[in-house]
């Protein structure tokens, strides 16, 4: 698992695979967390398995000490 973190963005995405090759993510799944403060989009391969997780709006969806060590996508 990998999580980067774009804080201008206020956008996380969480790797639950080490790679996910470009064009793997064939379905997105959209959620609302229940506090309404973020949005999870599922992203899934062919198979139906969940390759990751982007959180719009990290900042309200995830606990803090998960995203501060979290490096940046541009890094």
């Amino acid at each position: 698992m990998h999580i980067e973190y774009d804080r201008e963005n206020d956008v996380a995405y969480v790797s639950l695979v080490a790679h996910i090759a470009d064009g793997a993510a064939v379905r997105q799944v959209t959620v609302e967390t229940p506090g309404g403060g973020s949005d999870l989009n599922l992203d899934f391969d062919e198979a139906g398995l969940l390759l990751g997780i982007e959180v719009v709006g990290a900042h309200a969806g995830l606990p803090e000490e998960l995203l501060l060590p979290a490096p940046h996508p541009d890094r």
